[in-house]
């Protein structure tokens, strides 16, 4: 698929500097991209490539001023980077569009409803009642449990598994293994030691707009919903527990973990490997550095926390810095010691 410059600039409401009818069919990046295809430049780390590139177009911040000639035909914007990512997404969609139709083998429950522009991937399973919107991209492997909701825009990448009565929003995007709705982790202790399960009957909801990563997995909730509100992003291998309410445009990375029953505000940010103790409530914009541990609530909006047991940041930092120079510190006060010992030593002396 070729695209001119200048339709990309029109797509990314871009100002052309060059040859608007130069064309590109891939991405590649400006230390390495080739003629024919399209890179970009955001980082200025990275600018002297610009000057030796081959790419036939590199989109640049509009700020950039230039150091020297550029082959390369330029599309100006407030944020390269920005623009680049909204150009990957629409060629995305542009090749998914291409996906229509019903492969074979494939099952599909005689009481399911689905929209206009669907693809069935082969090996796909739909049960009984389950609602599908337009525009929705299932890919092999997908299963879908009784009464299943996904909206429109979706796309459900290889082997995701949604069991029954979990409701997904629009565009939402659900990458490969993932499974979502999954019993919570939920026992009794008996007195004789042994655990008894407690039924799972509730389900999960993942609201507008929000993007799972590979292998991540959502609990159903105990009762109720488990909740990934609109614009939460989640990264590859996630655990959310039963009961969880993940709030809007919160970032989660990779290999962390959020335990049942804990709400956690709008913009939150958690870094990778960080978890969170159940039962707590998570502010607004609150910031967890990757490999903390979560144990009390977090009350107040925006603030950054880091550690095991996780404590505010600034502070965090100092100790750091302090338990580092201990070994100094302890020096010096063994020799402050001597010294005053000496000055005692010859005041006794004195006659």
């Amino acid at each position: 698929m070729q695209f001119t410059a200048a339709q990309i600039a029109l797509i990314i409401n871009g100002k052309l500097e060059g040859n608007a009818d130069a064309q590109v069919g891939s991405f590649g990046k400006i230390e390495e991209a080739r003629a024919g295809q399209l890179s970009f430049l955001a980082n200025p780390k990275y600018e002297e490539y610009l000057y030796q590139t081959r790419a036939s177009i590199v989109i640049v911040n509009e700020s950039l001023e230039l150091k020297q000639a550029v082959n390369a035909t330029l599309i100006r914007v407030p944020d390269a980077y920005s623009a680049f990512a909204t150009l990957l997404a629409k060629y995305q969609e542009l090749m998914t569009q291409q996906l229509i139709g019903i492969q074979q083998p494939s099952y599909i429950a005689p009481s399911a409803k689905m929209g206009d522009n669907i693809f069935v991937a082969a090996f796909v399973h739909i049960g009984e009642n389950v609602h599908i919107g337009n525009n929705v991209k299932l890919f092999p492997g997908v299963v879908l449990g009784n009464n299943v909701q996904v909206g429109d825009n979706c796309i459900l990448h290889a082997g995701v598994k949604i069991y029954h009565d979990c409701v997904i929003g629009n565009n939402v995007t659900i990458h490969a293994g993932t499974i979502i709705g999954s019993d919570g982790f939920g026992f009794a202790p008996q007195e004789d030691g042994s655990f008894k399960k407690v039924p799972q009957i509730g389900n999960v909801v993942v609201e507008d707009c929000v993007e799972i990563g590979a292998n991540a997995t959502i609990d159903r909730a105990t009762m109720g919903s488990t909740i990934i509100r609109s614009g939460a992003k989640l990264d590859n291998l996630i655990q959310i527990a039963h009961n969880v309410e993940v709030g809007n445009n919160t970032v989660i990375a990779a290999q962390s973990g959020v335990s049942g029953s804990t709400k956690l505000g709008k913009n939150v940010m958690m870094g990778g490997q960080s978890g969170i103790a159940g039962h707590l409530n998570i502010a607004d914009g609150a910031r967890i550095n990757g490999q903390s541990g979560v144990t009390k609530s977090i009350k107040e909006p925006n603030t950054a926390v880091t550690g095991t047991p996780a404590y505010e940041y600034a502070s965090t930092i100092r100790s750091q810095a302090i338990s580092r120079n201990l070994p100094q510190l302890e020096k010096r006060v063994k020799e402050l010691e001597k010294l005053v010992q000496q000055l005692l030593a010859e005041r006794v002396n004195v006659p």
